[in-house]
């Protein structure tokens, strides 16, 4: 490959095509991986022998390495080149999702998962990257917006196949279906980017950053997946890690705005654009994320619906967001990101509002509307926010903008559904207390439901295991109606971060800016 000294000029016609469609491909690949195996897991587990608890560490394992690989991606950049890192990191994930489809044990999972994940931290990055630099620049905005596409529906895409995997068919498919997806995206990268790489300089290793981001990313994860399992605080285990976790990140920060040759790039901090576009974009990936888990597990646990049938209410969100994110892509350059953004998170809030107002009789039609109506918000989430991010940033620091951001992401989605499941667990069990308190003698209502019992033939203490029963599924949906609302009025608030930014204007007009960083 070669090492250029010049710019590359973009890509054109047919090339520009294959070139979108295989970095697609590949993001696609990733980010289905990332959620495919969450509706398996009872399937792995018994076929390994291995209780479900175990079992959910193919996620965690996953998501640790994953976790701990994506801010490195400046830093492995300048060593490989972004061509070279992207095409072997599609590679090696293709073997790691072969050797998790044959494993024979669990921790042979286990170790196939975390070389899964740790090859796939540079994928979504570079993806950005490369994406940029092949569209000319005042098509920037087009460009995130075919890459925002895939960001967005194989989350949706991933507990739907992956459960009709493990029903018809059998759980290591949903590792092998990567190999045939991987192995067309690896070709396609290498004819088209294989002259298009970017220039290697051997900057030293920063042995001691890498140690701290390996431990406390690796801590705080752990602490997160199995926090709700092992009771959160009453836990030593969960305390220790979180002890851990809070000291080397602390010790990290410090080494790392330091350090001659920095891992992960902090100073980019100090840049206005990147800092709010960052977090409005975790924070909101967060609540996207843990409601996006919370829900699903509400409609199973509560309102009777399959994990299929679940997958299904959520899967008219991609509606909207396919067809609307090119046109948002198209008219970026015209409109100033900021309205975009503002409008999208407004849309969230309505959604959000409309999911408050379910009650435990809620209807098919009632489910999916707000689902429809957020793909339009989804459609103006991704493309303007990293737009303002990466605004304004020199090329050679995009894959580093890039990946950090991305960390950020992927973390506040983490953080996201420890949160909500925690919460919704804590504003259930309030509820409960509080309407079991209305279980007495001297409240007409409960009074008359024990009557109505009696008439239909129960007995006392059947009775009062009846409205039990009742109270805990009211007791959830209001729970889960108290979240959706707090929901709602977080995407407000977070209005506020998008309007400390202030994107570049320059060629083709608002965040083209992202498009001359990559050139």
């Amino acid at each position: 490959m070669s090492q250029p000294n010049a710019v590359h000029p973009p890509l054109e016609g047919a090339k520009l095509v294959i070139g979108t469609i295989a970095v697609s491909l590949a993001v696609f690949m990733n980010v289905l991986d990332t959620s495919i195996a969450n509706v398996s897991i009872p399937s792995i587990s018994g076929d390994l022998g291995v209780s479900s608890d175990q079992g959910t560490w193919v996620i965690t394992s996953f998501a640790v390495a994953n976790a701990i690989s994506v801010p490195l991606t400046g830093w492995l950049t300048q060593r490989f080149g972004q061509v070279r890192l992207f095409m072997t990191s599609i590679v090696l994930f293709v073997i790691a999702s072969w050797l998790c489809g044959l494993a024979p044990t669990l921790p042979f999972l286990l170790a196939a998962r975390v070389l899964q994940g740790a090859v796939a931290g540079p994928m979504i990055p570079l993806s950005q990257t490369l994406l940029l630099a092949s569209y000319p620049r005042a098509k920037a905005p087009m460009a995130l917006s075919m890459w925002s596409m895939t960001t967005l529906i194989a989350p949706v895409a991933g507990p739907i196949l992956g459960g009709w995997i493990s029903d018809n068919i059998s759980w290591p498919w949903i590792f092998y279906v990567n190999i045939p997806v991987g192995f067309v995206a690896a070709i396609a990268t290498f004819m088209i980017f294989r002259d298009r790489d970017s220039v290697i300089r051997k900057a030293p290793i920063d042995t001691v950053g890498l140690s701290l981001l390996v431990l406390w990313v690796g801590s705080l994860q752990i602490m997160l997946d199995k926090g709700k399992d092992l009771d959160w605080f009453n836990s030593t285990t969960i305390v220790v890690l979180t002890l851990i976790a809070v000291i080397s990140l602390a010790f990290f920060i410090v080494w790392e705005l330091t350090a001659e040759h920095p891992v992960v790039d902090l100073s980019l901090f100090k840049l206005r654009n990147f800092t709010g576009g960052t977090i409005a974009l975790a924070i909101g990936y967060g609540l996207y994320f843990g409601n996006l888990v919370l829900l699903p597990l509400w409609l199973q646990t509560d309102i009777g619906y399959t994990a299929t049938n679940a997958g299904l209410v959520l899967a008219p969100v991609g509606l909207f967001a396919v067809l609307l994110s090119p046109v948002v892509g198209k008219f970026l350059p015209r409109i100033d990101p900021r309205k975009i953004a503002t409008v999208a998170f407004l849309v969230f809030a309505l959604v959000f509002w409309m999911r408050s107002r379910y009650t435990t009789g809620v209807d098919t039609f009632s489910l999916m509307l707000p689902t429809v109506i957020q793909g339009i918000g989804m459609a103006g989430f991704f493309i303007p926010l990293v737009s303002i991010t990466l605004s304004g940033l020199p090329g050679s620091r995009i894959p580093a903008a890039s990946g950090l951001s991305n960390f950020v992401r992927i973390m506040c989605g983490g953080i996201g559904t420890s949160i909500f499941s925690t919460a919704w667990d804590h504003r259930s069990n309030v509820h409960h207390a509080q309407l079991m308190e209305q279980a007495n003698a001297y409240n007409p209502n409960f009074t008359a439901s024990m009557q109505q019992f009696g008439a239909a033939g129960f007995n006392q203490s059947q009775g009062y295991g009846l409205f039990n029963s009742m109270a805990t599924q009211q007791a959830a949906q209001l729970g889960v109606n108290d979240l959706f609302y707090i929901s709602a009025g977080i995407f407000v608030a977070l209005i506020a971060l998008i309007w400390i930014t202030k994107p570049e204007r320059s060629g083709g007009g608002d965040s083209a800016a992202a498009a001359s960083a990559a050139h």
